[in-house]
């Protein structure tokens, strides 16, 4: 009965957690003050409750990372599913840019700490370890839990549990860095605020329903399709992970390597056949073939936010204190570093490659590359509660040209992990020179961008 009951229990459980933040969220000034998302208070309540601390509540921290892997790829699936219209603007590309490099410097910043430390104070340390920042902070606690835990296999100890850690810390760097940084750059007054007032708000974010729409007298429900539509695309991505796992098992230890990578990812593998079936669409409505519009934004948008909300909230419930205890030291160094560095880069790239609304970049940007997109949108709204500024638009098209421009990054991943197999350190310094490089490209291309526009 508790196997049958397993999953239903743990969403009935963070559903009640998310509960209780909201009422907190909207009585207690402190949560008001500071801005901190409801999943993120529903969390840390779980973690409180948890097996971790009170032990009011049992949770299995395996369960719900495999939650938070799998809500993660919903989530990017119905965001990638939605229709948006074409925006041939240079913020959006540099937006893409800013992104991918963000977790290179994130990337090579973590690597090199943990190299260090594993090879100074730190010599049971798994030299991969710091690679988890870039997808805890740039990517989120679902990503970080997938990859952690495929490199379990190759012996990195509880390595899902410490990703899941990681992107955890992340939200709070979010909030907690996030709104004195947004407080600080208002009260400085040296880049104005957009203060257009209007009920207009951007369609990136809150689409209403249209003509062309499935009527409600139909006898399939529309949230039945958009979930329909979901199952579909995530089915494809199941069958071609399996598909990869076939063609890749000759290739020997590097086919391996792929293999556990291209599963960790399986949220791009997924929104990209989800931008593919948007495209499929597109092109029936322009040719008549199809008359309704099965994607509907609204409902899209509504099952990405629900997916990260209960992601953020079954990931910070299931971290283990124990096993982070183990691991404080280079965790502390990752993150602190991380966190600094990250709201430094984040502020000079914005101020250097974005013509207008710098304040608006700057929060949005870093809340979202420490936390999701959600916590992006979160701290976005407080310096633009309308949504009329193009921002949160840069946000999501921007995580789409991140999806091409990130693609190398599966590639050259695979470089440390086969350094670690192989005992074979050079390919540690491979990695530092092509993160390098790749890193180098992207800022040529943000400054060939920013001569264009001048």
């Amino acid at each position: 009965m508790n196997t049958e009951w397993g999953y239903v229990i743990d969403v009935a459980v963070l559903s009640l957690f998310l509960g209780i933040a909201t009422y907190f969220k909207r009585k207690v000034v402190f949560f008001k003050k500071y801005l901190i998302p409801n999943s993120i208070i529903a969390g840390f309540i779980g973690l409180l409750a948890g097996p971790e601390l009170l032990n009011i509540i049992k949770l299995d921290p395996e369960r719900l990372g495999t939650l938070v892997y799998h809500l993660m790829a919903i989530g990017f699936i119905s965001l990638a599913l939605k229709e948006r219209k074409r925006d041939k603007s240079k913020d959006v590309v540099n937006s893409g840019a800013v992104i991918v490099s963000t977790y290179l410097i994130q990337g090579i910043l973590g690597f090199c700490i943990s190299l260090v430390m594993a090879y100074t104070i730190y010599p049971d340390l798994f030299k991969a370890f710091g690679l988890l920042l870039p997808l805890g902070f740039g990517q989120g606690p679902g990503q970080a839990f997938s990859i952690g835990r495929q490199w379990e296999a190759i012996g990195f100890w509880k390595g899902g549990n410490i990703g899941i850690s990681i992107g955890a810390i992340g939200f709070l760097w979010a909030c907690l860095g996030g709104v004195p940084l947004m407080n600080y750059l208002v009260r400085k007054g040296k880049y104005k605020l957009y203060t257009k007032t209007g009920n207009k708000k951007l369609s990136a974010v809150s689409e209403q329903d249209s003509p062309d729409d499935i009527p409600l007298s139909e006898s399939i429900d529309r949230i039945s399709v958009q979930i329909f539509l979901i199952g579909i695309v995530y089915l494809t991505t199941y069958l071609t992970l399996k598909l990869l796992d076939v063609l890749l098992v000759n290739l020997g230890s590097m086919g391996e390597t792929l293999s556990h990578l291209f599963w960790g990812f399986n949220f791009i593998i997924g929104a990209l056949y989800a931008i593919l079936l948007r495209i499929i669409f597109d092109l029936f409505k322009k040719k008549n073939i199809m008359t309704r519009n099965y994607p509907n934004n609204f409902l899209l948008q509504r099952i990405a936010g629900g997916s990260f909300d209960f992601m953020i909230t079954a990931a910070i419930s299931a971290i283990s204190l124990s096993i982070l205890n183990k691991y404080l030291l280079p965790t502390l160094a990752v993150t602190i570093l991380g966190g600094v560095i990250t709201m430094a880069y984040i502020i000079f790239i914005c101020k250097k490659h974005f013509k207008s609304h710098i304040i608006e970049s700057i929060v949005a940007f870093y809340a979202m590359l420490t936390g999701t997109i959600s916590t992006g949108l979160a701290l976005l709204r407080e310096v633009d509660p309308e949504f009329e500024t193009p921002v949160a638009k840069h946000l999501l098209l921007g995580s789409g040209v991140g999806l091409f421009l990130g693609f190398p990054l599966m590639i050259l991943l695979t470089l440390p992990i086969m350094g670690i197999k192989e005992n074979k350190p050079g390919f540690f310094i491979i990695t530092l020179f092509t993160f390098t490089g790749y890193l180098a490209i992207l800022s040529l291309l943000l400054l060939f961008q920013r001569k264009r526009r001048k």
